[in-house]
């Protein structure tokens, strides 16, 4: 048993087969920081924080003639997502059902995966996380309001990655509304925009929830750091005569190690 106590809900192993099929499912696809960026771990629960290599000057030491320092870390953040299944539907899945209402855990799962993005790419001040786009040294690129014109501006942003020696191949993460633009829209010529920004990145194009206009990414490898002390899990808090009550959960900490490997791209 550990701390999220599964072991006391309620509930028989078919139910809780399909509550985390669910939640992967709705999970995978909208993680888009996880394909962009290194991800690091999972260390654990009680992991606390990322050594981020430096130390600060302690300048009042016990006793004379000596030199203090304090490692810098950055400490993890726990994010929770509550969430409640009726028990009528748990009893079903006992009887074989595979269609349970499961709506609590599917708006669960968009607001940590939306918090996620969030974090990553355009920062938690609260939490002591700097996004990539907040970060970039660089101009944001306007992408404009016509996406048969973002292969132009993506690829503007690709020359600045390059002149500054930033090898790719490169990443797109897309807000979804700039996301479905690109995949409904066709070039004159009958090109996809798609594939077009795909051959100019050189790599994937990402559906990303939570993130304002887009960001170009190197993934050479080695620029940002997404570190897990808990990958997402659901765990168990309460029951009543009526629903059960669960949580998705996870840990997490981002450093952008070298924020000149983005450029962001305002709407």
């Amino acid at each position: 048993m550990n701390h999220l106590l599964r072991s006391y809900a309620p509930i028989t192993d078919a139910a809780w087969s399909q509550i985390d099929d669910e939640a992967r499912t709705r999970l995978v696809p909208a993680l888009a920081a996880r394909k962009l960026v290194d991800f690091s771990g999972p260390r654990g629960w009680e992991y606390a924080a990322t050594t981020l290599g430096r130390v600060t000057a302690i300048a009042e030491v016990p006793a004379e003639g000596l030199v203090a320092h304090q490692r810098r870390v950055l400490p993890l953040v726990e994010l929770r997502a509550p969430f409640s299944v009726a028990r009528a539907e748990l009893a079903d899945a006992d009887r074989g059902a595979v269609d349970l209402d499961l709506a609590g855990l599917d708006e669960a799962a968009a607001a940590i995966a939306r918090a996620e993005n969030v974090a990553v790419f355009h920062g938690w001040t609260a939490a002591g996380i700097a996004g990539i786009a907040e970060t970039s040294p660089y101009t944001p690129h306007a992408l404009g309001s016509e996406y048969a014109g973002y292969p132009a501006r993506v690829a503007r942003a690709v020359e600045t990655l390059l002149e500054a020696g930033i090898a790719g191949p490169y990443g797109l993460a897309l807000g979804p509304d700039g996301y479905t633009g690109v995949v409904e829209t066709t070039e004159h010529g009958g090109l996809v925009v798609f594939d077009h920004l795909r051959q100019i990145l050189g790599g994937p194009i990402v559906w990303a929830p939570g993130v304002t206009g887009g960001v170009v990414v190197s993934l050479r490898g080695g620029d940002f750091v997404f570190e897990s002390g808990e990958d997402l899990s659901v765990g168990y808090h309460h029951h009543d005569a009526h629903s059960v009550h669960f949580y998705l959960e996870e840990s997490f900490s981002f450093h952008a190690a070298s924020p000149d490997a983005a450029v962001a791209l305002t709407p």
